[in-house]
């Protein structure tokens, strides 16, 4: 579409006359403003718990009970711990409604009776019924932020995970004991909630060096305990405190190994997997261990061994490390990736007064890779619900081909029969698309009631939409199996049966499966592109399914394993977060319906909060856009307003959504209070929208966002008075930063100034997974690669000196400040002007208080010079 084609949009042909801006601000005024920005919005959504894990307990009466336990914090600080409620099987009463009708005993007894209003400070009557939040442990596992250093790794895996808070952050718990293991500040530590057990929790000791990450507690025995230290899996054995090094891969020593000279890793995915694939792990313990007759019992752990010898190593300054640089193991497109393979390590553990283990370790018989030539990537692997077989799912480098394997342990080497007599691996689906395939978590095994086939749920968007399908596939049970096959075309590729279709597809993330009454649980934006909500539909019996959460608001939801309750964390444009539990009933075996039974949270005070305002409008494109602005404080009917457009514009994402934009839209809260129009719109190429809608962006990256940010930009100006058209600032970080550079240079007649946050510069530096999923090898696509790259429009940026604000940090382990440099460099050949803010210390994410108060505030500064 050519620019010239949205300027048709009617704007008032007479300006109002401008806001009186009178003196500017002083850089500590700016400062202040971010400040209270961040105060008012985390009194809002600092509570909002997160990591929610059931457990039937029986408490000191000998009654049956449901506890919950969660992540969250006390003291509305960054600073989250381990909490728990009881909840009971019918609903709390109103503590003191509006008819002033009491509520239960049981909650007049507890502390929650009244809340504290962080605004007044006085006690108020709570209207709704709150469950009493208890901290699990009598003292705290880990010191407070910043009191003890955090290790390289765990701040790597921080930034994969895009984790912003601090304390406790994962936790892992064997619900039948009672037991937790809890990762904090390079350590492990267990604990155990018990009615005879205070619940202190005590450092597990080591003998490893560095940092334990990634804790598994064995399904089948929980004195077995794994981790991964300096990229090999442990094992510790919790009641003996025994330690074993189960992998040896690191060839470094007490700590000091360097990623020159350790190419090889066990149970830790490669870089590219965690970024753009998001498995954090490499290694799975078996569901199930075999009980010998010499009273020996045997376990298995699937792991990856990822071998990174082809890849690239970049370096990148570190002024925190004694060498100043830190090197990483990272694909650019076009580039070697790192090779991976499937291991098993068996564990044989007698018990004879000490714990004894004996440790095997085998490989494949036929190499995963060798078996699916045509495969790159491991995606997604682990055991069935048996552990009977194993699963790998594969994807091919142009992520358009995705294959599901299905392999029998007796499949590696020297296993000596156990499992199935017979080595087996075979594809049991596959899928092909001339777009991409997304990946995501949805893989349910159905235990097997034939030795000949197995089936299971799995989720497609081959019809444009992702949606569930039942799948039954026959098994080969001589030899290797079959490798390869189409869907459709028998030899164990599996049946494709279709369970449901609906309008906006499934989200990515788990299904529940209530297999005695035939019920699957998903979560899906069936009804609005722009709320998600619990579903349940029944897989014998096929039919519309059906919302088990209220409309009006976007929820994120667990259910517990029996199915009688779920907990949901909720919230919309102009509601903070809260968090409630629903009782789940059945009035038949196919027909689930819900109860209130009560909130984790209080009901957030009302203090001087404004929502975003919802729009949408027709594209150009057929399709209906949606987008967001921000009124700014204080707005005045007649008056134009400087406006920022935020932007990220690439696919994966959705930023428009109705659901609270707080914590990570602080910076535009921030914006609006100071005094502009904030508007953020997704365009062409995000997600939840249908693969057709993403798929837009192939071999077009640079291109279509801009046209339809402009686009919902010129409408959303047609249609209110307060934007001032001739000063618009477009602002993004990584993608975002990537598109405020593309559309200063393609619209500098829209766009005054840009701020580009760690931009993408080039996609020939960035990694692989991502960049040739949308725009494939840099050698057979050099026209794309160039067509999107900023560096071709180096000459199309403007000469004025006010108009580019770049900001990126030097230890930024994603996108490096390579981009930035290259950048420079373009922009110095060409005398271009610009102004650059860097941060030493910081990553991909300025998670530093201190320092993304200084980034927010020079922003503030930035637009207030210059725009």
């Amino acid at each position: 579409m050519a620019s010239e084609d949205f300027d048709t949009y009617a704007l008032p042909t007479a300006s109002p006359p401008r806001p009186q801006t009178g003196c500017k601000k002083s850089w500590i005024k700016l400062r202040m403003t971010v400040r209270e920005t961040r105060k008012n919005i985390t009194r809002l959504t600092s509570t909002t718990p997160s990591n929610f894990q059931f457990r039937s307990v029986v408490d000191e009466q000998g009654r049956q009970k449901t506890r919950l336990y969660f992540l969250g914090d006390m003291d509305k600080s960054r600073e989250s711990t381990l909490l728990k409620v009881d909840i009971p099987d019918e609903p709390l009463q109103t503590l003191l409604n509006v008819e002033g009708e009491e509520c239960s005993d049981e909650f007049m007894e507890s502390e929650d009776a009244n809340y504290l209003d962080p605004v007044s400070g006085e006690r108020q009557p709570q209207k709704e019924p709150v469950y009493p939040m208890i901290p699990v442990f009598t003292s705290h596992p880990t010191p407070s932020r910043g009191s003890a250093p955090m290790s390289k790794e765990e701040q790597l895996l921080r930034e994969r995970k895009r984790l912003g808070t601090y304390g406790i952050t994962s936790y892992e718990i064997s619900p039948e004991h009672g037991l937790f293991i809890i990762p904090a500040h390079n350590g492990l530590y267990r604990c155990y909630d018990k009615p005879d057990f205070a619940c202190v929790p005590v450092e597990i000791p080591t003998r490893a060096i560095g940092a334990r990450l990634d804790p598994k507690i064995c399904p089948s025995n929980p004195d077995l305990l794994t981790f991964i230290n300096d990229s090999d899996i442990w094992l510790t054995c919790l009641e003996s405190g025994r330690e074993i090094r189960l992998t040896h891969a690191s060839r470094g020593m007490f700590g000091d190994s360097r990623v020159e000279d350790n190419p090889v890793s066990n149970g830790v995915p490669s870089f590219v997997i965690q970024e753009e694939f998001d498995r954090y792990t490499g290694y799975w313990w078996s569901p199930q261990c075999q009980h010998r007759g010499d009273g020996k019992q045997v376990y298995h752990i699937l792991y990856e061994e990822v071998d990174e010898s082809e890849v690239g190593i970049v370096s990148i300054f570190s002024p925190s490390n004694t060498e100043s640089t830190e090197s990483y193991r990272y694909p650019r497109a076009g580039t070697n990736n790192a090779s991976s393979s499937l291991r098993l390590l068996e564990l044989t553990v007698t018990n004879t007064g000490h714990v004894n283990v004996q440790v095997a370790d085998y490989s494949m018989r036929w190499a995963l890779f060798e078996a699916c030539p045509w495969a790159e990537y491991l995606t997604r692997a682990g055991w069935t619900a048996d552990g009977k077989y194993i699963y790998a799912m594969l994807l091919d480098r142009l992520q358009q081909r995705q294959a599901v394997m299905l392999i029998s342990p007796s499949s590696f080497f020297d296993f000596e029969g156990k499992g199935s007599s017979v080595p087996h691996m075979q594809c049991i689906y596959e899928e092909v698309s001339d777009i991409w395939i997304n990946v995501n978590d949805i893989l349910y095994f159905f235990p097997q009631s034939s030795e000949d086939s197995i089936s299971f749920l799995c989720a497609s968007e081959k019809s444009g939409f992702r949606h569930l399908y039942l799948m039954t596939s026959e098994i080969h049970t001589s030899g290797q199996g079959t490798t390869g096959q189409q869907i459709g075309q028998g030899d164990g590729a599996g049946s494709c049966n279709p369970l449901f279709l609906i309008l906006q597809g499934v989200l990515p993330s788990q299904v529940w499966v209530d297999e005695s009454r035939g019920l699957v649980f998903f979560m899906g934006m069936k009804d609005s592109p722009l709320e998600s909500h619990l579903y349940v539909t029944s897989y014998r019996n096929p039919g519309s399914p059906v919302c088990l959460t209220e409309p009006g608001f976007s929820h994120t939801v667990q259910l517990s394993k029996d199915f009688s309750q779920f907990v949901t964390v909720y919230s919309s444009l102009d509601s903070p977060p809260q968090s409630a539990v629903f009782k789940l009933t059945y009035d038949s075996e196919e027909y689930a319906s819900c109860v209130h039974l009560g909130h984790l949270t209080r009901k957030p005070v009302s203090i001087d909060y404004k929502p975003p305002v919802l729009f949408q409008y027709p594209s150009r494109a057929g399709h209906t856009a949606y987008g967001l602005y921000f009124p700014p404080h204080g707005l005045e009917q007649g008056k134009r307003y400087p406006t920022v457009l935020f932007v990220y514009g690439g696919p994966c994402v959705q930023m428009v959504t109705n659901s609270f934009k707080g914590q990570k839209f602080l910076r535009l809260h921030t914006l609006a209070a100071d005094g502009y129009a904030v508007v953020v719109i997704d365009g062409r190429g995000s997600t939840n929208r249908g693969l057709n809608f993403e798929g837009i962006l192939k071999n077009q990256l640079g291109t279509v966002e801009v046209e339809d940010q402009v686009e919902g930009l010129l409408w959303l100006a047609s249609q209110v008075q307060f934007i001032d058209m001739s000063r618009v600032a477009i602002y993004g970080w990584s993608y975002g930063g990537y598109m405020s550079l593309m559309g200063l240079a393609q619209r500098p007649d829209i766009f005054k100034v840009a701020i580009a946050g760690a931009p993408v510069v080039s996609w020939e530096l960035y990694d692989s997974g991502y960049t040739e999923r949308y725009i494939g090898l840099p050698l057979s696509n050099p026209d794309v690669y160039k067509a999107g790259s900023v560096l071709t429009y180096i000459e199309s940026l403007p000469d004025d000196e006010t108009r580019l604000l770049l900001i990126h940090s030097l230890k930024d382990e994603n996108v490096h400040f390579h981009h930035s440099s290259a950048l420079i460099n373009q922009l110095v050949r060409c005398c271009k002007p610009y102004q650059l803010q860097t941060y030493p210390n910081e990553r991909h994410g300025i998670r530093d208080n201190e320092a993304n108060e200084h980034y927010k505030t020079t922003v503030l500064k930035f637009l207030q010079d210059y725009l």
